[in-house]
């Protein structure tokens, strides 16, 4: 259900996207997780450990696959891409933190698909604040919200591991 609500208990927004991968996942043959740098892959580790999938856990950047890299140039905090299972015949939850224009998604698909071709992808999000600008639908997500055009979601991850989601104001015309 769409909320606006300011305040985002992440941890248990966290638990609730659990509950719905354990029930969508069930019993998936060749299962694997790969979070998107960071948050997804943040989120990723953690489905991973619940879900006893740390050895087919992988993680990928979407840097160099965004449609907006020549207008958004070199994200200075590239991280490597690591998929250390074949990806073929694999159904894959796609992990990421925050769900908008679905442009991410499309660069993580073209990543996985570099990789070999699994049976299946599904998309596991924190959060969905609309703004699709692709076809794209998140099967596991947390909590769905509406924000202004100048505010985005930012999760977060102290030093002991504990999660925060926080709205914040956007200084800078980027699409998740």
């Amino acid at each position: 259900m769409p909320t606006t609500k300011q305040d985002f208990d992440a941890e248990a927004l966290y638990r609730a996207l659990l509950e719905q991968v354990r029930a969508g996942m069930r019993d998936v043959p060749d299962a694997a997780i790969v979070g998107i740098h960071s948050g997804g892959a943040w989120l990723a580790e953690r489905l991973a450990g619940d879900l006893d999938l740390q050895s087919r856990l992988g993680f990928i950047d979407v840097s160099f696959y965004r449609d907006d890299y020549a207008k958004k140039g070199l994200h200075p905090d590239v991280k490597p891409t690591h998929i250390g299972f074949n990806v073929d015949g694999a159904t894959i939850l796609l992990v990421d933190d925050v769900l908008y224009t679905g442009r991410t998604t499309r660069a993580a698909i073209n990543v996985l698909f570099d990789y070999g071709r699994p049976a299946c992808i599904k998309l596991a999000a924190l959060a969905d604040r609309g703004g699709r600008e692709l076809p794209v639908a998140p099967d596991f997500v947390g909590v769905t919200t509406t924000l202004e055009g100048a505010q985005l979601l930012s999760l977060a991850r102290d030093a002991s591991g504990q999660l925060s989601l926080t709205i914040e104001e956007d200084n800078a015309d980027s699409a998740q």
